[in-house]
């Protein structure tokens, strides 16, 4: 899947003639995309579509007009824009209150590295983290409250993946989830294992 560049970015006032249309249709993508883990946890896997629209709106937000404030954030999110081989996402811990902040955020240390991608050989593919986001954000006592992970594939388990049901398990001591993909989501990181 093709990374995104300087020319895929609209000025901010093109986007503003766009944006209700666009924002639509790749929410419908989001949709398929997301993943809810019991109550606390979700997992969103990332496309092109969708850090278009994150680059998009963050250049709406935050009044970015120049090329060099536009590379910036596409030098932020482009490693989120799935590889050969790899399916990625974020991660997020959903909290609403400061109290379950000071509850849930000590008690998730690791939860970045605790998804299994179980496919339908058998084979389990360990959640890895993004380097340099694990580096900045995570402490031994407690975690952060969004993680970029990506799950690598070889050719033999992209087959797999193709071939039936898939599930995601969360193996992390004090979080223990499991959730089958939905034939739309399925084809939907299908598509993205296809697309290198």
């Amino acid at each position: 899947m093709s990374k995104l560049a300087l020319e895929d970015i609209m000025d901010v006032r093109e986007y503003e003639r766009t944006r209700t249309d666009f924002r639509s249709r790749v929410m419908e993508i989001k949709r398929r995309r997301r993943l809810s883990f019991g109550t606390v946890l979700a997992v969103m896997f990332e496309s092109r579509d969708t850090m278009h629209m994150q680059v998009q709106e963050m250049a709406r937000v935050e009044k970015l007009v120049t090329d060099e404030q536009i590379q910036l954030e596409l030098d932020t999110y482009n490693p989120l824009i799935p590889g050969d081989g790899t399916l990625c996402a974020t991660l997020f811990i959903e909290l609403t209150s400061d109290e379950q902040l000071r509850e849930w955020l000590p008690r998730l240390v690791g939860i970045e590295r605790s998804l299994l991608m179980v496919l339908a050989n058998g084979d389990a593919v360990r959640s890895v983290t993004d380097e340099e986001h694990a580096a900045q954000l995570t402490r031994s006592h407690v975690t952060a409250a969004v993680h970029y992970i990506r799950f690598e594939l070889t050719p033999e388990q992209i087959e797999s993946f193709r071939s039936g049901p898939v599930r995601i398990d969360i193996d992390h001591p004090n979080y223990l989830e499991s959730v089958m993909l939905s034939d739309a989501t399925h084809a939907e990181l299908l598509g993205d294992l296809d697309s290198v």
